[in-house]
């Protein structure tokens, strides 16, 4: 006797969900100049009111006391960004280009890409909605050093940076602005820049006696 045909479900194949990035978090200091006039409108606005001159040019280093990504250590390393902002920083559009530290492995500067590119959300998730044009990363000499109050960044060829804070009443304290919702730190001291020139990307600019930022950080996912 002939068997009765067995009928067999089809499979069905379920998406996989995109991995989510590893877990990380960097803690040290920032350093930013850029083409304001003192101080920058746009941290207090949270980027809602247009720069000094209706455009933002500037340049940003950190200096990686502490970090990780993952299980790959990030410590001691620098990362330093070019930034080419059309108008008011909230409306997006941006165009950038990051400098790895070129003592950084292989792991570690995929990680840094991850992180300054906005791709490993957390802090600095807000990149990756407005950057709309990344102009390049390279491994360079990132050198970030700090003299009295004065904070160096050094790239050979293209950056040479020094921002200082601005004078308060009292030499012993820092003129800062605390409990800002600024998406980079919420207590940011006023500075401005004394040497400032960067160069690379068909940009030539010069910030010096422009508006500066010195910031505690602790970026997180």
């Amino acid at each position: 006797m002939a068997r009765a045909a067995t009928k067999t479900k089809p499979k069905t194949s379920k998406a996989k969900a995109p991995a989510k990035p590893p877990s990380w978090q960097i803690k040290g200091e920032l350093a930013l100049n850029c083409s304001c006039d003192v101080f920058c409108p746009c941290v207090v606005s949270l980027g809602q009111h247009p720069p000094t001159h209706g455009f933002c040019h500037a340049w940003m280093a950190v200096r990686i006391d502490e970090g990780h990504f993952g299980r790959t250590k990030l410590n001691g390393l620098n990362v330093a960004l070019l930034l080419d902002i059309p108008g008011k920083m909230g409306e997006g559009d941006w165009k950038a280009a990051a400098y790895m530290d070129e003592r950084s492995s292989e792991p570690q500067y995929k990680a840094l890409m991850q992180i300054f590119s906005g791709q490993a959300g957390g802090t600095t998730g807000v990149l990756k909605l407005l950057v709309s044009e990344f102009l390049g990363a390279r491994r360079e000499e990132v050198i970030y050093e700090t003299e009295g109050k004065t904070r160096i960044v050094t790239i050979p060829g293209i950056l040479n940076g020094q921002v200082a804070p601005i004078p308060g009443g009292s030499p012993d304290e820092d003129v800062m602005l605390k409990n800002t919702q600024y998406w980079m730190g919420a207590d940011v001291t006023l500075a401005k820049g004394l040497k400032s020139r960067i160069r690379d990307f068909g940009r030539v600019w010069n910030f010096e006696n422009k508006s500066a930022e010195l910031m505690q950080i602790d970026w997180h996912n």
